[in-house]
């Protein structure tokens, strides 16, 4: 969790305005999560603070590619990504039991914002549900020696299963045609 500490933000020395920072994210990020979606990645964060009085505005910009595993052909492929989020992150003393995505509290005390968590769950976020190749790749499409075995397969399978049918079905499907 040590490699972590490089995206945080200290914002307590910073003057009212906009501030920009860059942080690159790859496979050591995405290593410090136990269970996140993606393994490997090459990305790069543009995170601009704009610093008031009593709150701060985040704006993260993330572009790379990261690494899926195609759902059809099994194969791993790298799939572009472009996000651009925001967060409030706002001062009270008072515990705020009321943070929504957007709006993160911090008490008047702390100096710095950790966005690893934020980077974490927006880029895991824009995985997509079935990842495929052709769809979620850049111009490319999915392995045709494994999409054969499967269609192979699938074949095979339909056969065994015609073969193999139980006497009992059999005189039920006849019911059907009554």
């Amino acid at each position: 969790m040590k490699y972590l500490k490089k995206y945080r933000i200290p914002f307590s020395g910073l003057s009212t305005g906009k501030h920009s920072f860059d942080f690159e994210i790859d496979e050591k990020f995405f290593a410090c999560y136990e269970h996140s979606l993606i393994k490997e990645g090459n990305l790069k964060a543009v995170v601009d603070l704009q610093k008031q009085e009593n709150m701060l505005i985040a704006t993260f910009d993330i572009q790379g590619t990261i690494q899926l595993t195609c759902d059809v052909c099994l194969s791993t492929f790298d799939s572009p990504v472009h996000l651009q989020e925001r967060a409030l992150v706002k001062f009270s003393d008072e515990d705020w039991d009321n943070d929504t995505d957007e709006v993160i509290t911090l008490s008047k005390n702390d100096y710095e914002l950790d966005i690893a968590p934020l980077l974490y769950e927006y880029i895991n976020v824009a995985v997509p549900p079935y990842p495929k190749c052709s769809e979620n790749g850049d111009g490319i499409s999915c392995d045709p020696e494994m999409l054969d075995r499967i269609q192979n397969e699938e074949v095979s399978s339909d056969l065994d299963s015609e073969e193999n049918i139980d006497p009992r079905w059999e005189a039920l499907k006849n019911i059907k045609n009554n």
